[in-house]
């Protein structure tokens, strides 16, 4: 449920209220080595964050509403705000919405980078849902993306990718 909770965290859209955990505690530094930082560049040219993590060893999840231009996906990082030695930055080699994703209503809001054909790490957890989104005032998220609910295209689209 941590996990979880902290990948939640990561998905609030900017703005959302949710730029520091309260009540929470700092996890054992690479406890969690399915977890994902995902930086993209969106049409202004301006730079934003997203979280996602491992489902296979060269597939992220994420929301749809992360697509950019340009995306990067950070492995193995424990803290994002300095170079540790066991981080990787892959560049996205292609960035799968969802086919129904409507960004009008952010139905559909799931997604599928594929960071290369071989990165080290390997998810271990199962996976419940993704922020589609919250509340600007920083209360509880409003929608979450059930991840079941899209496991037939997930499979789908990683075999045919």
């Amino acid at each position: 449920m941590a996990a979880v909770l902290i990948l939640l965290t990561f998905l609030l859209p900017l703005g959302a209220g949710a730029e520091e955990i309260i009540g929470g505690h700092e996890v054992k530094p690479h406890s969690r080595p399915y977890m994902a930082f995902i930086a993209s560049v969106n049409d202004d040219g301006k730079i934003y964050n997203c979280g996602g993590f491992l489902v296979r060893e060269n597939f992220v999840l994420t929301a749809a509403h992360c697509i950019g231009s340009s995306m990067k996906v950070t492995l193995g990082a424990h803290n994002i705000t300095f170079k540790e030695k066991t981080q990787q930055i892959i560049p996205v080699a292609k960035a799968i919405p969802h086919p129904d994703y409507n960004p009008k209503d952010d139905s559909h809001d799931i997604m599928l980078l594929k960071g290369d054909s071989g990165g080290p790490l390997v998810c271990k957890k199962a996976a419940v849902g993704i922020v589609s989104y919250g509340n600007i005032d920083g209360s509880a998220p409003r929608v979450f993306t059930r991840v079941s609910s899209f496991l037939s295209w997930i499979k789908k689209t990683m075999k045919h990718s």
